[in-house]
Order: C-alpha cells, then sequence, then structure tokens
C-alpha cells in the first residue's frame, strides 16, 4: 500500500454503528471489566487503554499514520509543535549530556537550546547549517545528540541528511531532525538515518490553521524513553485535535502538490523584482543548495523567502501594505501568511544573534496558501510597490 493510501485508509476499528468516518474517542478514561484486567493493564501486560494521558484511540489513529508516512517504527503525539521539540531533546538527554545544534532553527527552539537547557546541566554548541567544520570541532566526549531542521526556519537553508546521517553515525550521536517545514509527503529524514522526526502538527498537516499539535516518530527504543517521560509530565494530544488532525492527513498529499506549485511560481516570479534583493525556495535553481533539495526533496515545499532592499522599516511597510495575505504567527495554512521575522519570531534575539542566524532585516517569509496563484502574486506586487 502506498503510503498516500495508507494516510487515507488507515484508521481505529469500526464500532458496532459502522461509521465510515473514523470515530472520535473523546474520554478522559477507559473502564474494565474485571480488577485483574486493570491491573495488568498497568503492569503493560495487555494493550488496553488506561486513561487518555497515556493513549487514545484516536491519538494513535493519528500516530500510526505519521509512522507510516515517515518510515518510522514508533511515535507519541504532543500538545504543540514545540512540546515535541522539547520531549524530544530532554527524554532522551540528562545533566551532564551536550547537545549539537544548528543554530538556523526557529525561535523558540534557539530559546530552548540556549536558554534553557543550560538552566538544567545539558550543554549545547551552535553550528552553522553547512558549515561541516564547525560540527566536526563542536563533538565532545559527552556529545549525545544532533538537532536540526530542514529546510530551516526562516532562512530556508538545506542541510545534506545523508552528509548528516552519516555525522551522527560515525560519532554515535543521536540524530533528532524537525521535519515541519517539508512535511512527511516531500522529505523522510528516516531514510537518511534520523534517530527521532519531529512535527510541529500545527503546520501543513493540519492546513487550516485549527489546531494545535505536535508529534515524535523515530525508533521504537527511543519511543519508548519519549513516550514514558511524556506519560508522566503531560503533554499528550487531545484526543479532538488528534481526530481534527487524522482527517487532516487524508488530504495532505494533494494540499502539499498546490502548495508547492502555488510557491514555485511566486518565487520564480519575484527573483528578478526590483525591490528584492534575493529570493530563497529550495527547488529554485538558485538556491544555494539546489543540488541537496532536489536530491532529498520530492517538491520544494510551501514557503518563500525574500530579502527587501529597504531593510527593517521596508519590511514593516510592505506588511501593512498587504491586503489578501494574513498577518498571522502561523504557517502551513490554506490562506498564504506573510511575517517578517526579524520583528516577531525572532525579535527577542540581539540583532547580532539574528544576523548571526541569518535573520536579516528585510527578510520576509511567504506561507503560500491555495488561493489562485495570480491573486498572491498581485497582493505581493502592490504591496512591494507601496514600500
Amino acid at each position: 500500500m502506498h503510503k498516500q493510501t495508507a494516510a487515507i485508509r488507515l484508521q481505529t476499528g469500526q464500532s458496532n454503528e459502522m461509521e465510515h468516518s473514523t470515530p472520535l474517542y473523546l474520554t478522559s478514561s477507559f473502564t474494565f471489566d474485571s480488577a485483574e484486567d486493570m491491573r495488568a493493564a498497568f503492569a503493560e501486560e495487555n494493550d488496553y487503554n488506561i486513561y487518555s494521558r497515556y493513549s487514545n484511540p484516536t491519538v494513535d489513529e493519528f500516530v500510526h499514520k505519521m509512522c507510516v508516512l515517515e518510515g518510522a517504527e514508533a511515535g507519541f503525539a504532543t500538545a504543540s509543535g514545540m512540546a515535541a521539540v522539547f520531549n524530544s531533546i530532554f527524554a532522551l538527554l540528562q545533566a551532564g549530556d551536550h547537545l549539537i545544534c544548528s543554530s538556523s532553527v526557529f525561535g523558540s527552539t534557539y530559546a530552548l537550546a540556549t536558554k534553557f537547557l543550560p538552566k538544567y546541566g545539558i550543554a549545547c554548541t551552535l553550528v552553522k547549517a553547512n558549515q561541516p567544520e564547525e560540527w566536526e570541532a563542536a563533538v565532545q566526549p559527552n556529545t549525545k545528540m544532533v538537532y536540526l531542521e530542514t529546510p530551516t526556519n526562516p532562512q530556508l537553508e538545506i542541510i545534506d541528511l545523508e552528509w548528516a546521517g552519516a555525522f551522527c553515525k560515525k560519532h554515535g550521536l543521536i540524530m533528532n531532525v524537525d521535519n515541519c517545514f517539508a512535511s512527511p509527503i516531500l522529505q523522510n529524514p528516516i531514510a537518511y538515518g534520523a534517530d527521532i522526526v519531529s512535527h510541529s502538527a500545527t503546520k501543513w498537516i493540519d492546513g487550516q490553521g485549527r489546531v494545535l499539535g505536535g508529534v515524535i516518530v523515530g525508533k521504537a527504543e527511543l519511543i519508548r524513553e519519549i513516550y514514558l517521560f511524556c506519560r508522566n509530565t503531560g503533554p499528550t494530544m487531545s484526543a479532538f485535535n488528534a481526530w481534527v488532525l487524522t482527517k487532516s492527513l487524508e488530504t495532505l498529499d494533494v494540499r502539499m502538490e498546490r502548495h508547492c506549485a502555488n510557491a514555485l511560481a511566486l518565487a520564480t516570479a519575484l527573483e528578478s523584482h526590483e525591490k528584492i534583493a534575493w529570493v530563497k525556495y529550495p527547488h529554485l535553481p538558485s538556491h544555494p543548495e539546489y543540488a541537496i533539495a532536489i536530491k532529498q526533496m520530492a517538491k520544494g515545499g510551501g514557503i518563500v523567502c525574500f530579502e527587501l532592499k529597504g531593510g527593517l522599516e521596508s519590511g514593516r511597510k510592505f506588511l501593512d501594505a498587504l491586503q489578501l495575505l494574513s498577518m498571522t504567527p502561523n504557517l502551513g495554512d490554506t490562506r498564504s501568511i506573510a511575517s517578517h521575522p526579524a520583528s516577531t519570531t525572532h525579535s527577542k534575539l540581539t540583532e547580532a544573534e539574528r544576523l548571526g542566524v541569518g535573520i536579516t532585516p528585510g527578510l520576509i517569509r511567504i506561507s503560500v496558501g491555495l488561493e489562485h496563484v495570480q491573486d498572491i502574486l498581485a497582493d505581493i506586487q502592490q504591496a512591494l510597490a507601496a514600500c
């Protein structure tokens, strides 16, 4: 069965009502026929559900589909994407361990790595996305994990997953990849050696800006440690959100087709605009890591970035002039979204920190939606004229 078919057809078994659409198990707990059944469930001698913080049939369906799409052995769903990032790190590291993290990551992930990990005795070294010598120099005797995004948020840098997989194997490190920007339809890091893959399901997986969610998939023995940590700390995904997300997976493949087609057309049209210094899109031949993107991504994704020549002030004017595109702290929606990272998602960083991770003053990130591409382009062009 193709994974796209599995995303549509895999679902919780039918109840006596013989429903066609997957059921929603909106319950906090589950009952038992006997004290012995309940004892055995807590002893993990059977696979009965106990409490929805531990497991839930609706959440399990979503996780099962994500494992199939990513080629993973097991998984666990969380309440948000950042809960997935946090737990994929904290469940597997302890005081005295060392993490190597790409410096090009989402703003909250950057804060987690630089401000919060050290509070718990976990050291972190930031390395530039495509500087192999920095990665090699960062390895220490207590290094346990490498964390990376590709494409990176929001600079769209592409890290060679084949190289990263070989690097982690060489040094005996856990390879932890945030695959949010690509989605499991376009890229599967496990095929290149990743041990853990995380997603903010809030983004492309939901695809309509409705619910929060995160998911971690990967090797069974690592997911077991993550499950035990999450079971006792409580970042579990709600059954309702899981029901929304499992239904969303049924259309992820066809939605990503349109997102990618629109994004490539938009990037191509904007590349020669007089008010834009540069345009970045993974499957645009001018992208610095184009060859790597073509190798490991089926399509270029739904994000386009460009640099306004006017810098910070032009970025603000551009956003204010938009009429169709939304201004909202999200991406991966049916509706196109524009953001200015320097004044929003990465505003807590110092100017030096922003420049160090590639967040330039005039950087604009467009999450390209499902509208007609000419309408998206026309709004961007009129906003460019206004700034």
